[in-house]
Protein backbone atom coordinates (compact mmCIF):
# COMPACT_ATOMS: atom_id res chain seq x y z
CA UNK A 1 0.00 0.00 0.00
CA UNK A 2 1.15 3.39 -1.06
CA UNK A 3 1.39 6.78 0.83
CA UNK A 4 -1.98 8.67 0.32
CA UNK A 5 -3.00 12.23 2.36
CA UNK A 6 -5.68 14.16 2.44
CA UNK A 7 -4.77 17.63 0.57
CA UNK A 8 -6.93 20.30 1.59
CA UNK A 9 -5.93 21.80 -1.46
CA UNK A 10 -8.26 19.87 -3.43
CA UNK A 11 -10.15 18.39 -0.64
CA UNK A 12 -9.28 14.87 -1.81
CA UNK A 13 -7.54 11.82 -0.57
CA UNK A 14 -4.39 11.61 -3.09
CA UNK A 15 -1.70 8.73 -3.78
CA UNK A 16 1.33 10.57 -2.07
CA UNK A 17 4.04 11.45 -5.52
CA UNK A 18 6.73 13.48 -4.69
CA UNK A 19 8.57 15.51 -7.27
CA UNK A 20 11.23 13.72 -7.40
CA UNK A 21 11.68 9.41 -6.75
CA UNK A 22 14.27 9.79 -3.68
CA UNK A 23 13.21 13.11 -1.33
CA UNK A 24 10.64 15.14 -0.56
CA UNK A 25 10.02 18.47 0.35
CA UNK A 26 8.40 19.68 4.11
CA UNK A 27 7.90 22.85 5.40
CA UNK A 28 6.11 23.55 8.40
CA UNK A 29 5.06 26.74 9.11
CA UNK A 30 6.56 27.52 12.74
CA UNK A 31 5.88 29.15 15.96
CA UNK A 32 5.86 32.99 16.46
CA UNK A 33 8.32 33.39 19.62
CA UNK A 34 6.13 35.90 21.51
CA UNK A 35 5.58 33.22 24.17
CA UNK A 36 6.66 30.44 25.70
CA UNK A 37 5.19 27.17 23.34
CA UNK A 38 1.95 25.34 25.20
CA UNK A 39 0.93 21.77 24.11
CA UNK A 40 -1.22 22.64 21.42
CA UNK A 41 2.10 24.08 19.76
CA UNK A 42 3.73 21.06 20.63
CA UNK A 43 0.68 18.86 19.15
CA UNK A 44 1.73 20.51 15.35
CA UNK A 45 5.19 19.59 15.86
CA UNK A 46 4.77 15.91 17.11
CA UNK A 47 2.39 15.07 13.88
CA UNK A 48 4.72 16.87 11.41
CA UNK A 49 7.97 15.05 13.25
CA UNK A 50 6.23 11.69 12.85
CA UNK A 51 5.09 12.50 9.28
CA UNK A 52 9.13 13.05 9.03
CA UNK A 53 10.35 10.02 10.44
CA UNK A 54 7.70 7.65 8.71
CA UNK A 55 8.90 9.35 5.14
CA UNK A 56 12.15 8.57 5.72
CA UNK A 57 11.51 4.88 7.30
CA UNK A 58 9.71 4.59 3.52
CA UNK A 59 13.36 5.73 2.04
CA UNK A 60 12.95 9.23 1.53
CA UNK A 61 15.22 12.05 1.77
CA UNK A 62 13.39 14.27 3.68
CA UNK A 63 14.73 18.09 3.09
CA UNK A 64 12.28 19.33 6.28
CA UNK A 65 12.37 23.48 7.19
CA UNK A 66 10.65 24.88 9.87
CA UNK A 67 10.62 28.75 10.55
CA UNK A 68 10.49 31.18 13.67
CA UNK A 69 8.31 34.10 13.59
CA UNK A 70 10.55 36.66 15.41
CA UNK A 71 9.02 39.33 13.69
CA UNK A 72 5.94 40.42 14.88
CA UNK A 73 3.78 42.58 16.86
CA UNK A 74 3.12 40.10 19.55
CA UNK A 75 6.65 40.32 20.23
CA UNK A 76 7.01 43.89 19.90
CA UNK A 77 4.64 43.87 22.93
CA UNK A 78 6.43 42.44 25.48
CA UNK A 79 9.31 45.06 25.22
CA UNK A 80 10.43 46.79 28.63
CA UNK A 81 10.19 43.22 30.20
CA UNK A 82 12.74 42.74 32.65
CA UNK A 83 13.51 39.13 32.23
CA UNK A 84 13.08 39.42 28.14
CA UNK A 85 15.13 42.71 27.14
CA UNK A 86 14.62 46.21 25.40
CA UNK A 87 14.27 44.93 21.98
CA UNK A 88 12.30 43.45 19.98
CA UNK A 89 14.90 41.08 19.02
CA UNK A 90 15.94 40.64 22.30
CA UNK A 91 12.71 39.13 23.41
CA UNK A 92 12.33 36.67 20.20
CA UNK A 93 16.11 35.25 21.38
CA UNK A 94 14.74 34.76 24.81
CA UNK A 95 11.59 32.42 23.39
CA UNK A 96 13.44 30.94 20.58
CA UNK A 97 15.96 29.53 23.37
CA UNK A 98 12.90 27.80 24.95
CA UNK A 99 11.17 26.86 21.86
CA UNK A 100 14.48 25.08 21.02
CA UNK A 101 15.09 23.55 24.15
CA UNK A 102 10.94 21.99 24.24
CA UNK A 103 11.44 20.40 20.99
CA UNK A 104 14.85 18.86 22.30
CA UNK A 105 12.32 17.95 25.47
CA UNK A 106 9.92 16.28 23.60
CA UNK A 107 12.62 14.34 21.29
CA UNK A 108 11.78 15.82 17.90
CA UNK A 109 14.13 15.04 14.77
CA UNK A 110 15.86 18.08 14.03
CA UNK A 111 14.83 20.23 11.21
CA UNK A 112 17.32 20.50 7.97
CA UNK A 113 16.96 24.60 9.17
CA UNK A 114 14.77 26.52 11.37
CA UNK A 115 15.24 30.12 9.64
CA UNK A 116 14.74 33.22 11.12
CA UNK A 117 11.63 36.30 9.20
CA UNK A 118 14.79 38.65 11.14
CA UNK A 119 17.71 37.10 9.03
CA UNK A 120 15.54 36.94 5.76
CA UNK A 121 14.28 40.58 4.85
CA UNK A 122 16.30 40.98 1.99
CA UNK A 123 14.56 38.32 -0.01
CA UNK A 124 11.25 38.91 1.22
CA UNK A 125 11.93 42.66 -0.06
CA UNK A 126 13.11 40.90 -3.47
CA UNK A 127 10.05 38.90 -3.77
CA UNK A 128 7.63 41.96 -2.78
CA UNK A 129 9.93 43.88 -5.64
CA UNK A 130 8.84 40.94 -8.02
CA UNK A 131 5.39 41.00 -7.12
CA UNK A 132 5.07 44.92 -7.56
CA UNK A 133 6.89 43.98 -11.07
CA UNK A 134 4.28 41.62 -11.95
CA UNK A 135 1.48 43.91 -11.33
CA UNK A 136 0.08 41.68 -8.15
CA UNK A 137 0.89 43.83 -6.20
CA UNK A 138 0.96 48.06 -5.19
CA UNK A 139 2.49 50.56 -2.68
CA UNK A 140 0.51 53.02 -0.85
CA UNK A 141 1.48 55.18 2.00
CA UNK A 142 5.02 53.67 2.26
CA UNK A 143 3.14 50.19 2.38
CA UNK A 144 2.78 47.30 -0.25
CA UNK A 145 -0.41 45.62 -0.54
CA UNK A 146 -0.49 42.29 -2.76
CA UNK A 147 -4.01 42.67 -4.92
CA UNK A 148 -6.50 40.01 -4.63
CA UNK A 149 -8.41 40.66 -7.33
CA UNK A 150 -5.18 40.22 -9.89
CA UNK A 151 -4.84 36.49 -8.95
CA UNK A 152 -7.72 34.53 -10.51
CA UNK A 153 -7.18 31.62 -8.09
CA UNK A 154 -7.56 33.29 -5.20
CA UNK A 155 -9.26 31.47 -2.50
CA UNK A 156 -8.50 28.04 -3.86
CA UNK A 157 -7.16 26.52 -0.58
CA UNK A 158 -9.94 27.85 1.67
CA UNK A 159 -12.74 27.53 -1.08
CA UNK A 160 -14.09 30.96 -0.69
CA UNK A 161 -14.93 33.79 -3.28
CA UNK A 162 -13.51 37.03 -2.65
CA UNK A 163 -16.86 38.76 -2.31
CA UNK A 164 -17.55 36.74 0.50
CA UNK A 165 -14.91 37.43 2.33
CA UNK A 166 -14.07 40.08 5.45
CA UNK A 167 -11.39 42.65 5.26
CA UNK A 168 -7.97 41.52 6.26
CA UNK A 169 -5.36 43.40 8.34
CA UNK A 170 -5.95 45.67 11.21
CA UNK A 171 -8.84 48.72 10.59
CA UNK A 172 -6.68 51.91 9.89
CA UNK A 173 -5.27 49.56 6.17
CA UNK A 174 -8.95 50.01 4.95
CA UNK A 175 -7.82 53.57 3.33
CA UNK A 176 -4.48 52.50 1.94
CA UNK A 177 -6.26 49.27 0.16
CA UNK A 178 -7.57 49.39 -3.17
CA UNK A 179 -10.27 46.11 -2.35
CA UNK A 180 -11.01 45.16 1.52
CA UNK A 181 -9.28 41.85 1.21
CA UNK A 182 -6.30 42.91 -0.15
CA UNK A 183 -2.91 41.99 3.10
CA UNK A 184 -0.17 43.73 3.34
CA UNK A 185 3.59 42.90 2.13
CA UNK A 186 5.11 45.24 3.73
CA UNK A 187 4.38 47.60 6.44
CA UNK A 188 5.37 51.22 6.27
CA UNK A 189 6.80 51.97 9.97
CA UNK A 190 6.91 50.76 12.89
CA UNK A 191 4.43 48.63 14.95
CA UNK A 192 1.38 51.22 16.67
CA UNK A 193 0.81 51.63 20.29
CA UNK A 194 -2.77 50.59 19.09
CA UNK A 195 -1.26 47.13 17.11
CA UNK A 196 0.68 46.68 20.50
CA UNK A 197 -1.99 47.70 22.99
CA UNK A 198 -3.95 44.13 22.51
CA UNK A 199 -1.45 41.73 22.88
CA UNK A 200 0.68 43.28 25.71
CA UNK A 201 0.87 42.45 29.43
CA UNK A 202 -0.86 45.29 31.77
CA UNK A 203 2.15 44.83 34.31
CA UNK A 204 4.36 46.53 31.47
CA UNK A 205 2.11 49.35 30.88
CA UNK A 206 0.90 51.37 27.66
CA UNK A 207 3.47 51.33 25.11
CA UNK A 208 3.41 55.42 23.86
CA UNK A 209 5.13 55.66 20.62
CA UNK A 210 6.01 52.85 17.84
CA UNK A 211 8.17 50.36 18.59
CA UNK A 212 9.24 46.96 17.02
CA UNK A 213 12.84 46.61 14.57
CA UNK A 214 12.36 48.63 11.39
CA UNK A 215 14.05 47.79 7.90
CA UNK A 216 15.23 49.73 5.17
CA UNK A 217 12.89 49.08 1.86
CA UNK A 218 12.24 50.85 -1.80
CA UNK A 219 8.91 51.96 0.13
CA UNK A 220 10.42 53.21 3.15
CA UNK A 221 11.42 52.08 6.66
CA UNK A 222 9.34 49.49 7.43
CA UNK A 223 8.78 45.84 8.48
CA UNK A 224 7.68 42.72 6.44
CA UNK A 225 3.68 41.64 6.80
CA UNK A 226 2.99 38.07 8.21
CA UNK A 227 1.90 35.68 5.08
CA UNK A 228 5.04 37.05 2.74
CA UNK A 229 7.73 35.64 5.13
CA UNK A 230 6.91 31.87 4.74
CA UNK A 231 7.19 32.18 1.14
CA UNK A 232 10.31 33.53 1.18
CA UNK A 233 12.23 31.29 4.03
CA UNK A 234 10.65 28.08 2.08
CA UNK A 235 11.99 29.09 -1.38
CA UNK A 236 14.93 30.39 0.01
CA UNK A 237 15.81 27.23 1.41
CA UNK A 238 13.83 24.49 -0.41
CA UNK A 239 12.44 25.25 -3.65
CA UNK A 240 9.87 27.23 -5.59
CA UNK A 241 7.36 23.98 -5.60
CA UNK A 242 7.62 21.77 -2.26
CA UNK A 243 5.75 18.61 -1.71
CA UNK A 244 4.39 18.94 1.60
CA UNK A 245 3.26 22.07 3.33
CA UNK A 246 2.47 21.18 7.09
CA UNK A 247 0.39 24.12 9.66
CA UNK A 248 -2.38 24.21 12.12
CA UNK A 249 -5.87 24.22 10.42
CA UNK A 250 -6.37 27.64 11.90
CA UNK A 251 -4.01 28.94 9.18
CA UNK A 252 -5.81 27.70 5.93
CA UNK A 253 -7.30 31.29 5.80
CA UNK A 254 -5.67 33.61 5.89
CA UNK A 255 -1.71 32.72 6.16
CA UNK A 256 -1.97 29.61 3.47
CA UNK A 257 -4.20 30.95 0.93
CA UNK A 258 -1.98 34.46 1.35
CA UNK A 259 1.15 32.19 0.95
CA UNK A 260 -0.67 30.31 -2.22
CA UNK A 261 -1.37 33.68 -3.75
CA UNK A 262 1.82 35.57 -3.90
CA UNK A 263 4.15 32.44 -4.14
CA UNK A 264 2.04 31.74 -7.43
CA UNK A 265 1.78 34.99 -8.67
CA UNK A 266 5.36 35.50 -7.97
CA UNK A 267 6.95 32.58 -9.88
CA UNK A 268 3.99 31.19 -11.94
CA UNK A 269 4.50 27.52 -10.39
CA UNK A 270 2.34 25.29 -7.99
CA UNK A 271 3.85 26.63 -4.44
CA UNK A 272 3.26 23.51 -2.31
CA UNK A 273 1.50 20.11 -4.11
CA UNK A 274 0.14 18.59 -0.87
CA UNK A 275 -1.64 20.68 2.13
CA UNK A 276 -1.63 18.62 5.40
CA UNK A 277 -3.27 20.78 7.96
CA UNK A 278 -3.35 19.56 11.90
CA UNK A 279 -6.54 19.89 13.96
CA UNK A 280 -6.74 22.08 16.88
CA UNK A 281 -5.77 21.03 20.56
CA UNK A 282 -9.07 21.79 22.81
CA UNK A 283 -9.68 22.27 26.10
CA UNK A 284 -13.60 22.07 27.16
CA UNK A 285 -14.55 22.64 23.69
CA UNK A 286 -12.19 25.67 23.36
CA UNK A 287 -9.14 25.69 20.94
CA UNK A 288 -6.05 25.49 23.54
CA UNK A 289 -4.55 29.25 22.93
CA UNK A 290 -2.30 31.69 24.47
CA UNK A 291 -4.76 34.23 24.18
CA UNK A 292 -7.63 32.16 26.15
CA UNK A 293 -4.94 31.18 28.70
CA UNK A 294 -6.45 28.30 28.96
CA UNK A 295 -2.90 26.01 27.64
CA UNK A 296 -0.26 23.87 29.77
CA UNK A 297 3.23 25.35 28.66
CA UNK A 298 5.84 22.33 27.02
CA UNK A 299 8.54 22.85 29.68
CA UNK A 300 5.77 22.18 32.97
CA UNK A 301 3.99 19.23 30.51
CA UNK A 302 7.57 17.60 30.03
CA UNK A 303 8.83 17.75 34.06
CA UNK A 304 4.73 16.77 34.55
CA UNK A 305 4.18 13.63 32.23
CA UNK A 306 8.00 13.49 30.33
CA UNK A 307 8.06 13.23 26.49
CA UNK A 308 7.12 9.78 26.22
CA UNK A 309 3.57 10.25 27.82
CA UNK A 310 3.09 13.43 25.89
CA UNK A 311 4.05 12.11 21.97
CA UNK A 312 1.80 8.53 23.27
CA UNK A 313 -1.32 11.00 23.98
CA UNK A 314 -0.68 12.73 20.97
CA UNK A 315 -0.57 9.12 18.89
CA UNK A 316 -4.13 8.42 20.24
CA UNK A 317 -5.67 10.80 17.46
CA UNK A 318 -5.14 11.12 13.90
CA UNK A 319 -3.21 14.34 12.91
CA UNK A 320 -6.18 15.34 10.67
CA UNK A 321 -8.67 15.34 14.17
CA UNK A 322 -9.47 17.62 16.66
CA UNK A 323 -8.11 16.37 20.03
CA UNK A 324 -9.38 16.92 23.68
CA UNK A 325 -6.26 17.42 26.37
CA UNK A 326 -8.09 16.77 29.56
CA UNK A 327 -6.49 14.58 32.89
CA UNK A 328 -8.41 11.75 31.74
CA UNK A 329 -6.65 11.00 28.70
CA UNK A 330 -3.36 11.98 29.70
CA UNK A 331 -3.91 8.92 32.09
CA UNK A 332 -4.88 6.68 29.42
CA UNK A 333 -1.35 7.97 27.98
CA UNK A 334 0.68 7.38 30.76
CA UNK A 335 -1.37 3.62 31.24
CA UNK A 336 -0.41 3.22 27.63
CA UNK A 337 3.38 4.19 27.73
CA UNK A 338 3.52 2.36 30.87
CA UNK A 339 2.30 -1.04 29.14
CA UNK A 340 4.31 -0.56 25.80
CA UNK A 341 7.40 -0.01 28.22
CA UNK A 342 6.65 -3.20 30.37
CA UNK A 343 6.26 -5.21 27.15
CA UNK A 344 9.70 -3.92 25.57
CA UNK A 345 11.41 -4.59 28.72
CA UNK A 346 9.86 -7.71 29.14
CA UNK A 347 10.52 -8.96 25.52
CA UNK A 348 14.71 -7.76 26.05
CA UNK A 349 15.28 -9.43 29.33
CA UNK A 350 14.06 -12.36 28.02
CA UNK A 351 15.88 -12.23 24.16
CA UNK A 352 19.09 -11.97 26.38
CA UNK A 353 18.06 -14.29 29.08
CA UNK A 354 19.32 -18.12 29.01
CA UNK A 355 15.42 -18.92 28.60
CA UNK A 356 15.19 -18.15 24.80
CA UNK A 357 16.13 -21.06 22.57
CA UNK A 358 17.50 -21.04 19.11
CA UNK A 359 15.32 -24.48 18.36
CA UNK A 360 11.47 -22.98 20.07
CA UNK A 361 9.22 -21.58 17.60
CA UNK A 362 6.23 -20.22 18.88
CA UNK A 363 4.60 -19.86 15.13
CA UNK A 364 1.25 -17.94 16.44
CA UNK A 365 3.84 -15.26 17.95
CA UNK A 366 5.75 -15.09 14.31
CA UNK A 367 2.80 -14.67 13.08
CA UNK A 368 1.96 -11.88 15.16
CA UNK A 369 5.08 -10.14 14.91
CA UNK A 370 4.23 -10.13 11.77
CA UNK A 371 0.97 -8.82 11.39
CA UNK A 372 1.63 -5.85 13.21
CA UNK A 373 4.58 -4.79 11.06
CA UNK A 374 2.01 -4.99 8.18
CA UNK A 375 -1.06 -3.20 9.90
CA UNK A 376 0.84 -0.61 11.30
CA UNK A 377 2.33 -0.13 7.97
CA UNK A 378 -1.05 -0.32 5.94
CA UNK A 379 -2.50 2.42 8.83
CA UNK A 380 0.57 5.11 8.33
CA UNK A 381 0.15 4.98 4.38
CA UNK A 382 -3.37 5.71 5.34
CA UNK A 383 -3.20 9.22 5.65
CA UNK A 384 -0.82 8.99 8.57
CA UNK A 385 -3.17 7.41 10.61
CA UNK A 386 -1.03 7.31 13.75
CA UNK A 387 -3.74 5.84 15.93
CA UNK A 388 -4.42 2.53 14.00
CA UNK A 389 -0.64 2.80 14.08
CA UNK A 390 -0.47 2.86 18.04
CA UNK A 391 -3.40 -0.07 18.49
CA UNK A 392 -0.81 -1.98 16.04
CA UNK A 393 1.87 -1.47 18.23
CA UNK A 394 -0.49 -2.27 21.51
CA UNK A 395 -1.12 -5.45 20.11
CA UNK A 396 2.24 -6.41 20.00
CA UNK A 397 2.93 -5.22 23.74
CA UNK A 398 -0.06 -8.40 24.24
CA UNK A 399 1.64 -10.78 21.67
CA UNK A 400 4.79 -10.39 24.07
CA UNK A 401 2.53 -10.30 26.88
CA UNK A 402 1.28 -13.50 25.68
CA UNK A 403 4.22 -15.19 24.72
CA UNK A 404 5.94 -14.92 27.99
CA UNK A 405 3.10 -15.74 30.17
CA UNK A 406 3.82 -18.82 32.09
CA UNK A 407 6.40 -20.33 29.61
CA UNK A 408 9.71 -21.69 30.73
CA UNK A 409 11.20 -21.95 27.06
CA UNK A 410 11.13 -19.04 24.47
CA UNK A 411 11.24 -18.41 20.95
CA UNK A 412 14.33 -16.13 20.85
CA UNK A 413 14.17 -15.35 17.11
CA UNK A 414 10.51 -14.23 17.47
CA UNK A 415 11.65 -12.53 20.68
CA UNK A 416 14.40 -10.45 18.63
CA UNK A 417 11.47 -9.54 15.82
CA UNK A 418 9.59 -8.56 18.67
CA UNK A 419 12.10 -5.83 19.98
CA UNK A 420 13.17 -4.84 16.80
CA UNK A 421 9.77 -3.68 15.80
CA UNK A 422 9.47 -2.00 19.18
CA UNK A 423 12.79 0.06 18.42
CA UNK A 424 12.03 0.43 14.44
CA UNK A 425 8.60 1.46 14.65
CA UNK A 426 8.02 2.87 18.52
CA UNK A 427 10.98 4.28 18.43
CA UNK A 428 12.26 5.59 15.21
CA UNK A 429 8.70 6.17 13.81
CA UNK A 430 6.98 7.35 17.07
CA UNK A 431 9.64 8.43 18.33
CA UNK A 432 9.20 7.08 21.75
CA UNK A 433 12.13 5.97 23.85
CA UNK A 434 12.44 2.57 24.54
CA UNK A 435 15.52 1.03 26.58
CA UNK A 436 17.31 4.36 26.55
CA UNK A 437 16.92 7.98 26.39
CA UNK A 438 16.34 8.41 22.53
CA UNK A 439 17.54 11.89 20.25
CA UNK A 440 16.39 14.22 22.49
CA UNK A 441 15.73 12.50 25.52
CA UNK A 442 13.29 13.08 28.88
CA UNK A 443 14.57 16.56 29.77
CA UNK A 444 13.31 16.22 33.56
CA UNK A 445 16.27 13.65 34.06
CA UNK A 446 18.73 16.34 32.24
CA UNK A 447 17.36 18.92 34.37
CA UNK A 448 17.68 17.40 37.53
CA UNK A 449 21.43 16.34 36.83
CA UNK A 450 21.88 19.45 36.52
CA UNK A 451 20.57 20.89 39.34
CA UNK A 452 22.94 18.55 41.39
CA UNK A 453 26.07 19.59 39.72
CA UNK A 454 24.87 23.52 40.44
CA UNK A 455 24.15 22.18 43.96
CA UNK A 456 27.93 21.47 43.79
CA UNK A 457 28.95 24.39 42.36
CA UNK A 458 27.39 26.90 45.03
CA UNK A 459 28.82 24.64 47.99
CA UNK A 460 32.31 25.00 45.94
CA UNK A 461 31.69 28.79 45.36
CA UNK A 462 30.70 29.08 49.19
CA UNK A 463 33.55 27.15 50.58
CA UNK A 464 35.65 29.84 48.68
CA UNK A 465 36.72 27.13 46.02
CA UNK A 466 35.73 29.66 43.29
CA UNK A 467 38.77 28.14 40.65
CA UNK A 468 36.62 24.62 41.46
CA UNK A 469 33.00 26.41 40.83
CA UNK A 470 34.56 27.71 37.40
CA UNK A 471 35.45 24.38 36.13
CA UNK A 472 32.17 23.20 36.96
CA UNK A 473 30.78 25.49 34.91
CA UNK A 474 32.73 25.27 31.81
CA UNK A 475 32.17 21.54 31.79
CA UNK A 476 29.07 21.80 32.08
CA UNK A 477 29.17 24.70 29.41
CA UNK A 478 31.42 22.19 27.29
CA UNK A 479 28.04 19.98 27.46
CA UNK A 480 25.60 21.81 25.93
CA UNK A 481 24.90 23.84 29.35
CA UNK A 482 24.75 27.80 29.61
CA UNK A 483 24.45 28.80 33.24
CA UNK A 484 24.23 32.20 34.04
CA UNK A 485 24.64 34.03 37.54
CA UNK A 486 22.38 35.91 39.00
CA UNK A 487 21.22 37.72 42.52
CA UNK A 488 18.64 35.12 42.78
CA UNK A 489 21.20 32.06 42.12
CA UNK A 490 22.50 30.08 39.15
CA UNK A 491 19.48 29.52 36.19
CA UNK A 492 20.50 27.20 33.00
CA UNK A 493 18.99 26.61 29.84
CA UNK A 494 20.20 24.02 27.06
CA UNK A 495 21.98 25.09 24.08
Amino acid sequence: MTLSVTNTLTGEREEFEPRTDDDVLLYVCGLTVSDDAHLGHARLWMHADVMHRWLEHEGYDVHHVENFTDVNEKIAARIGDDELGDSEADVAEHFTGNVIRDMRGLNLKRAEVYPRVSEHVPQIIDLIETLIEKGYAYESNGSVYFDVSAFDDYGKLSNQRIEEMESQGPEDERAEKRNPSDFALWKAGAVSPDDVAEHRPDELGPVREPCGETWASPWGEGRPGWHIECSAMSMTHLDETIDIHVGGRDLVFPHHENEVAQSEAATGRTFARYWLHVGLLQTEGDKMSSSLGNFFYVNDALEEFGADVIRTFYLSTAYGSEQTFSEDAMAEAEERWDRLERAYDAALGALDGVDAYATVADEEFRESVGEVRADFRAAMNDDFNVREAMAALLELAGAVNRHLDGRGRYDYRALREAVEAFEDLGGDVFGLSFGDAGEGGDVSVAEDLVELVLDVREAEREAGNYGRADELRDELAALGVEVQDSDDGPAFRFE
